[in-house]
């Protein structure tokens, strides 16, 4: 039996449960790993809420970190103590876990678990939409939405070093100041400042080429508003609500604007795709061209708590669960 934090309905942070379930031998194709560090993602709020919806019941989370304790028949790319990470994969709220071997990444020296856990699935998100869905070039300018969060404080520091202008959105003169000290060339303080007026001065009333907004519903009109003619609105992500446009024509309006709705589902369906990505990320953080910002840890009983805290935007950076 492994403990692991299961949703039997969907619902608030409330209807996570800490649970025994049984954990088998790995059967072919497999690897067992016991889990030493489990990331947060907002993901994990919209699959427990029922926005994605899951097969009930299921166990809660989506990359984690840890150590192969045993594989099954026809595994020959880790054994027994090699150091792993997965994501995307449901089911990482847990000790102990199986996982398909085609799935698994090795962890590379220089790089702790805990690390691992914090960036695979937001810096993996980073590399797609950095290097594949909106390719950045030097002397671009981007505005990445929530610059502050897991995802942004990775993505804005990797722009960074690709030679961007880049400028940020965050609540509050913390994370504003946050944002600035990972890659920002500019902060804009959404709750104190029109967000999109403020880009438009801060480019000369240019725009910016690309923005990438995981906000959704809240941001994403003032985030075409920040576009140059034929700029890319990439809406990633839903932390405010879910975007719908009924009006195509808006597109048209404000600039003959493209728009696109990405996932890493399609961009690391090959594992050749999956393992060029971590590769990238992986040199980024041990080069120095990402600083990882692991804020908070939590124990994988206090997961409730921390749905709770990642839904009201009381964190920065990326969050933990530790088994």
């Amino acid at each position: 039996m492994t403990r692991v934090v299961a949703v039997n309905s969907n619902g608030g942070p409330e209807v996570l449960s800490l649970e025994d379930w049984p954990v088998a031998d790995p059967g072919p194709g497999e690897v067992r790993i016991r889990q030493t560090a489990i990331g947060l993602n907002f993901i994990d709020t919209y699959q427990r809420s029922g926005l994605y919806p899951q097969k009930l019941p299921f166990v809660a989370g989506n990359e984690a970190a840890g150590v192969v304790t045993a594989v099954g028949e026809g595994v020959s790319e880790f054994k027994p103590g090699d150091r792993v990470c997965y994501q995307g994969l449901l089911g990482a709220y847990a000790e102990e876990r199986l996982v398909p071997a085609a799935r698994l990444l090795p962890i590379p020296e220089g790089v702790d678990e805990r690390t691992a856990a914090a960036i695979l699935l937001k810096g993996l998100t980073a590399y797609y939409l950095l290097f594949k869905t909106w390719p950045v070039k030097q002397g671009e300018t981007i505005l990445w939405q929530a610059a502050a969060g897991g995802t942004g404080l990775i993505a804005t520091q990797w722009a960074k070093a690709l030679g961007a202008t880049v400028i940020g959105t965050a609540g509050g003169p913390e994370k504003t100041a946050l944002a600035k000290a990972h890659g920002c060339d500019h902060a804009i303080d959404y709750r104190a400042e029109d967000f999109a007026a403020r880009v438009r001065e801060i480019t000369g009333g240019r725009g910016v080429d690309v923005v990438y907004d995981g906000v959704g519903k809240a941001t994403f009109e003032g985030s075409l508003d920040c576009l140059r003619p034929r700029g890319l609105m990439v809406s990633f992500g839903n932390a405010s609500g879910v975007v719908s446009v009924p009006d195509l024509g808006v597109l048209s309006r404000k600039g003959s604007l493209y728009l696109t709705r990405p996932t890493g589902l399609h961009y690391f369906a090959r594992r050749e795709d999956l393992l060029e990505g971590a590769a990238a990320l992986f040199e980024a953080v041990r080069s120095g061209a990402i600083r990882v910002e692991a804020s908070r840890s939590y124990r994988l009983d206090q997961a409730a708590e921390a749905h709770r805290a990642l839904e009201a935007r009381e964190t920065t950076g990326s969050v933990v669960l530790l088994p």
